[in-house]
């Protein structure tokens, strides 16, 4: 009995110990998912990914359960790894969630767009649920250690950073140029020229330089040196976050409001809710308001023809690397470019005058 006893544990313990061996991973697709997004995620193809679950488009839908090709493997035994000290060099990390845009990400951590974009090497605004994204520049994740000052110590004399010339102010949300001016004593112009601006737009989390005119800021930030020129979102960076923010929206023909889009509906909204105030027209209508470009960025408008109707007659936002968003019959959705319907419909980008 003892040696039967004794058999049987030890084919427990190799049957826990191989239990590790694991068939291809699946993934349950959650709202705002695209192929594109769920391979990228992976380190796998769109092609792998319909080829192993016998997609004949690029269609896919909530709930749906995909496999995820080439994740086969025997996992090794489970050993907790030693934690390693903490350290102050660690950077601290966001989990991107259905509806997030890099703007409303900045806002919320009180980053700048900008600096949320540089620490992530992110050279468009396209982002995507579980996707992680550094909300530091690697000093923020532990809290230092107190530094040792005089115990009763007033506070220093408002003259001491008498070198100044200037400080810093980080815009907030319904911030603009003429407002900051009259709360520093500036003008438009002014403001432009200390910041190098060549427009009047300004963005949440952007930072500006501001004139102290012997007067204390009132978040009293350390003065800076004029920062190096850094990646300026283009004019048409709202409108990126505001599109993102209606992924999911059903398709209503004729509809032009987050209850249902169609397709010129959509971009009418867009624009119009980023400032930029323009007609309700159609597809073709707006095709007759804009220009070809040869080198389009993310906020340009993407046209198709010949698809439901001949002619101009669909059309939507391009996000960058080869994606658009738009409102199609299955709702507000990002697609690929390469997809064959939208291939052999495309007609070009265009801008707005």
């Amino acid at each position: 009995m003892k040696k039967q006893a004794a058999t049987l544990m030890t084919a427990a313990i190799l049957t826990s110990a191989f239990s590790g061996i694991a068939s291809a991973d699946t993934y349950t697709v959650k709202k705002g998912d695209t192929l594109s997004h769920i391979a990228f995620t992976y380190k796998t193809t769109v092609v792998d990914l319909k080829k192993t679950n016998k997609l004949s488009s690029d269609l896919i839908y909530v709930n749906q359960t995909l496999t995820v090709p080439g994740t086969t493997a025997v996992a090794k035994p489970v050993v907790a790894p030693a934690k390693p000290a903490a350290t102050a060099e660690t950077a601290s990390v966001y989990i991107v969630v259905s509806g997030d845009t890099l703007s409303k990400i900045a806002s919320q951590h009180k980053i700048a767009l900008s600096d949320l974009m540089k620490w992530n090497n992110l050279s468009g605004y396209l982002i995507y649920p579980g996707q992680k994204l550094k909300i530091s520049n690697g000093t923020a994740a532990v809290t230092p250690a107190p530094v040792k000052t005089q115990p009763t110590a007033p506070a220093q004399p408002a003259k001491e950073p008498a070198k100044s010339e200037g400080a810093e102010y980080i815009i907030k949300s319904g911030d603009t140029l003429s407002g900051i001016g009259k709360q520093f004593g500036m003008t438009v112009q002014e403001l432009k020229k200390l910041n190098n601006l060549k427009s009047d737009m300004i963005f949440v989390g952007q930072k500006l330089l501001v004139s102290m005119k012997g007067e204390t800021a009132p978040s009293s930030p350390a003065p800076v040196q004029p920062p190096a020129k850094q990646p300026v979102p283009s004019a048409d960076s709202e409108v990126l976050a505001i599109a993102q923010d209606l992924l999911g929206v059903p398709y209503s023909w004729g509809g032009s409001t987050p209850e249902g889009f169609d397709c010129s509906g959509f971009i009418y909204y867009a624009f119009n809710k980023a400032g930029m105030k323009m007609g309700r027209y159609s597809s073709e209508g707006y095709y007759n308001r804009a220009y070809y470009i040869n080198d389009p960025q993310p906020g340009d408008l993407v046209f198709f023809e010949n698809t439901y109707k001949p002619g101009i007659s669909h059309m939507g936002i391009y996000l960058g690397n080869n994606e658009f968003i738009h409102a199609s019959d299955n709702g507000v959705i990002i697609s690929n470019l390469d997809n064959p319907y939208y291939k052999n419909h495309f007609d070009g980008f265009k801008r707005f005058y």
